[in-house]
This record gives structure tokens, C-alpha cells and sequence, in this order.
């Protein structure tokens, strides 16, 4: 298993090369010019040029992103164009934000929808079934930013339960980070369950008509261990590639949900940098995002070999 783990890092190389191409091109495709971005609408001509150059935009674009790949062989994500400060440390200090909010949102897609999946499968046709489809459905359909706006006016404005909106460090008071965290949390979540609820559904229908599961039955087993042991197990592969699949997603949904919210993470971190043109900053992000990605898609093929006892990974 660990000859396979690092024969996909290693073969995972070109294609996170191939990501840096894309983000270094999509950053400069941006309009506006981020120098005159920072020194505003009324600065002359030979002051934005002589920013340019300062800043290494006047350079050609091939030697732009060679300069910026050394960098990044080298663990340097460089500086931003903003306040020149160093990307690294602000991609640190906002991360635990970040992964604290898709770890949060994972945990509620994961008692939501594998749940719910289980009793639609054991209840097919039923009104049951057609409420958890319904539900599954609303779920992915509706956008992060309106379930965002429409949980905090039930929660917050309606009924104060919940503050609205804003972030306070779990280490500084872990019960009031919880309560901030918890409808950020739901929101990012509930597209990811109402896709896992609709997967295990329809795994769990496939398994649940194969011989083996009718045998078990025919031995007398108990209802539980054939549903949990037997069925939910063998159902489960197809439920974690979609989980894999569907956790870009997660990272994608969490810049609207931050933003909603107003919790200073990796989300609120994209859509400033795109704001001000801080290229160095949104390439990291970016990249960072792509990579975590692909590091969660390998681990994923690990898993299926804790799940099927059959799969084996020379």
C-alpha cells in the first residue's frame, strides 16, 4: 500500500503541473492592472509603469511563471502584491478556518445523508422514500448563498438562536466557536448529503438484491448485522468515490459560504485577492485547494481497501 501511495504521488506530478499552468493563466486573464489597483484611479502613467516593473509584471509571461514555479519548488509561495507579505504565512493562519468549516460540513453530510440513504433503500416506494428523494433533491438544487440567508433569518433573526455571522477561535471559546460554525457548517453540507443520501439509496437497492444478502437473511442473521454488516459495507465503495468526487465541491462552496458568513478563511482569502489582483496570493489558495483535492482522492483509493478486504494495492 505504500509503494501505491507514492507511485500516485508520483504520478500525480503532471497533472498538478498542468494546475499550475491553468491557475497562472486564469489569474492573469483577470481584468485590471493590479498596480493601478494600488495606487489608485488618479496615479500617472510613469508611476503605474514603474510599479509594474517593480513588481515583475512588465516581465514576459513565460518567465513570470518559471520564476514563480522555482519558487514553489523551492516552498516559497511568495509575497503579495497588496502588502508584501509573505503568501505562506497567511495561507497558515488561514487554513485552520478553512479545514475546521469542510471537517464540520463533513460531519453533518455524513449523519445526514448515509442515514437517511439507508432508510429510503429499506423503505423503497414508500412516502418515506420519495420525502428522503425530495429532500436529497432540494439539497443539491438549492445555492449555498440563499440556504446560507434563508438559515439566518430562521435562526438568527426569527427565533435568535444562532448569531448570524462572524468566527471567534475554538482555542479563545470553543462554545461559541461552535455556535458560529454550526449553520456555516449546514450550509456547506447540505448539497454534499443530499448527494450522499441519493448514492447510498441506490447502491444499497443494488446490494440489497444480490444472493448473498438474500442468503444471510435465509440463515436466520438479524435484520441489523445483513443491513450494517453485510449490505451497508459492500454498498459503501461507490458512496466514498462520490464522497471523493463531491469534496472539490466542498472547497469550491465554502468561498460563498464564508462569505456569507463572514468567517476569515481560505473562501474570504479568494474572493479578496481576486478583488485586489493579488496574483501570488489566489495562485496559492488555488493551488493549495488543487492539491488537497488530489491528496484526498488518493486516500480514498486507500480506503476501499479498508472497506473491501478484496481490493489489494501491490
Amino acid at each position: 500500500m505504500t509503494r501505491f501511495f507514492l507511485r500516485r504521488l508520483v504520478g500525480g506530478l503532471p497533472t498538478l503541473l498542468l494546475v499550475t499552468v491553468m491557475v497562472f493563466a486564469l489569474t492573469r486573464v483577470l481584468p485590471g492592472d493590479p498596480a493601478l489597483l494600488l495606487l489608485g484611479e488618479e496615479a500617472t502613467p510613469e508611476l503605474v509603469a514603474k510599479l509594474r516593473d517593480e513588481l515583475g509584471l512588465n516581465r514576459p509571461l513565460y518567465v513570470q511563471y518559471a520564476s514563480w514555479l522555482g519558487s514553489l519548488l523551492r516552498g516559497d509561495f511568495g509575497r503579495s502584491l497588496r502588502d508584501n507579505a509573505r503568501v505562506a504565512p497567511i495561507l497558515w493562519q488561514k487554513l485552520p478556518t478553512t479545514l475546521e468549516l469542510a471537517l464540520f460540513a463533513l460531519l453533518i453530510a455524513l449523519l445526514l445523508g448515509i442515514p437517511t440513504g439507508v432508510v429510503a433503500a429499506l423503505r423503497r416506494g414508500s412516502a418515506t422514500d420519495a420525502g428522503v428523494t425530495v429532500l436529497a433533491l432540494s439539497g443539491i438544487s438549492v445555492p449555498n448563498f440563499f440556504l446560507g440567508i434563508l438559515l439566518v433569518y430562521l435562526f438568527s433573526i426569527r427565533l435568535g438562536w444562532i448569531p448570524p455571522s462572524g468566527y471567534v477561535e475554538p482555542w479563545v471559546d470553543l462554545r461559541k466557536n461552535l455556535s458560529l460554525m454550526l449553520l456555516p457548517a449546514l450550509t456547506l453540507g447540505t448539497a454534499l448529503a443530499g448527494a450522499l443520501a441519493r448514492f447510498t439509496r441506490n447502491s444499497m437497492l443494488e446490494v440489497l438484491s444480490q444472493d448473498y444478502v438474500r442468503t444471510a437473511r435465509a440463515k436466520g442473521l438479524a435484520g441489523r448485522v445483513v443491513i450494517y454488516k453485510h449490505a451497508l459495507r459492500n454498498a459503501a465503495i461507490p458512496v466514498v468515490t462520490v464522497l471523493g468526487l463531491q469534496l472539490g465541491g466542498l472547497l469550491g462552496g465554502a468561498v460563498v459560504t464564508e462569505q456569507v458568513f463572514s468567517i476569515p478563511g481560505f473562501g474570504r482569502l479568494v474572493v479578496d485577492s481576486v478583488f485586489n489582483r493579488d496574483f501570488p496570493v489566489l495562485q496559492a489558495v488555488v493551488l493549495f485547494s488543487a492539491i488537497a483535492v488530489f491528496l484526498v482522492n488518493v486516500l480514498i483509493d486507500l480506503l476501499y481497501a479498508a472497506i473491501d478486504p478484496r481490493i489489494r494495492y501491490g
